[in-house]
């Protein structure tokens, strides 16, 4: 190892020990559990590497003056579990590779084998025409009998190892599976992600205008979602989302789709169902949603009720994607600017007056 190198390795070496101690000092100051979890929330914050998570560390910290035990779960879900996706799939495509390596140098001897066995066979024939003795003859069937020995053996091998890596790639492709469901899931509500929406919905659309059945779209937000972040904090904001997404998950059953959009805003969409329907089943979300009291986890106050507004728009004959979320985002616009906590649709007057608005 060169000089420089030396050099390089004892300045990581230093580096890296500032930021753990700087994590355990933080431990130790605010006197929480040495556990590996939260040892890593606070090696992240020494680094730097990630703002939100710096961010509303330090705003719960002067907020609170403290982090309890439910902020330190919330904050490692939300801002660090879904980083180690990346590194799942990477570890897992190495062993496939890995794998397959091990296999193709296996074939490669049983390939070596068979190319000397069939010399063998080819020898012996040559051998056999021009023997004088039975002794001559013997030593060539002896010779045969173990080159047959060797092939079947190493042919033995190669089916016992294939047979493993069968069952090893099939581990590893249901572990890809897994990961894969996680890359399209949001971490903090459980719910399907954008990417996820955006892959399903096209598949929906898709879907009904080939069949001529019917598509609804919900979009719907949370009302006042800014002033429970200001009030309260952001932790307390992402147990807002938490509860929206529970309401959802206790609602929308079977073949309805249900996703974060993005920031406080969620999508439902639902193939066959008509606008009828589809007004039953927002309301319905609802009604679910406002039903449940939200209390602050760390102090058990009550902090009220939350609300939400949703747009209703229906498939038509010549629409797209993009058509569909458009007229359900004005819906929901327009749901927000008649006193929020209610369900507009394409049909009631309040959707014209804010497609009129727009235009104006």
């Amino acid at each position: 190892m060169g000089i420089l190198s030396v050099v390089k390795v004892l300045d990581e070496h230093e580096r890296t020990m500032a930021f753990a101690e700087v994590a355990l000092g933080q431990i130790r100051s605010l006197r929480q559990t040495a556990i590996p979890r939260n040892y890593e929330i606070w090696y992240v914050y020494a680094t730097g590497y990630n703002a939100p998570l710096n961010k509303i560390i330090n705003e719960t910290l002067a907020r609170n003056g403290r982090l309890t035990e439910a902020d330190l779960e919330q904050i490692y879900e939300t801002y660090l579990s879904h980083l180690k996706t990346t590194d799942r799939i990477d570890k897992v495509g190495a062993r496939v590779i890995g794998e397959i390596d091990d296999v193709m140098h296996l074939i490669n001897d049983a390939l070596g084998m068979s190319a000397s066995y069939e010399a063998s066979l080819s020898g012996a024939s040559q051998k056999l025409s021009g023997a004088k003795n039975g002794e001559q003859v013997k030593a060539i069937v002896d010779q045969l009998v173990k080159s047959t020995r060797d092939m079947r053996d190493i042919n033995k091998a190669l089916e016992e190892r294939l047979t493993l890596s069968k069952s090893e790639i099939s581990n590893l492709q249901q572990s890809l599976d897994a990961i894969r469901a996680e890359s399209l899931t949001d971490p903090l509500t459980g719910l399907g992600n954008r990417k996820y929406f955006d892959r399903m919905i096209e598949t929906a659309v898709q879907g009904a205008l080939a069949s001529g059945e019917p598509l609804s779209l919900l979009m719907f937000d949370i009302d006042h979602f800014k002033s429970f972040n200001d009030s309260y904090g952001h932790l307390t904001g992402d147990q807002v989302l938490r509860l929206v997404g529970m309401s959802l998950k206790q609602t929308i059953k079977g073949q309805d789709i249900t996703a974060r959009y993005g920031g406080e805003e969620f999508a439902v969409v639902l193939p066959n169902t008509a606008l009828r329907q589809a007004l039953t089943v927002a309301d319905h979300i609802r009604r679910a949603v406002m039903a449940k009291e939200l209390k602050k986890k760390s102090t058990g106050e009550i902090l009220g009720r939350v609300t939400i507004s949703v747009g209703v728009s229906v498939l038509k004959p010549d629409d797209d994607t993009d058509s569909l979320i458009e007229r359900a985002d004005v819906c929901l616009y327009a749901a927000k600017r008649n006193g929020r906590n209610r369900v507009i649709c394409e049909v009631d007057p309040e959707y014209a007056a804010e497609t009129q608005s727009q235009v104006a």
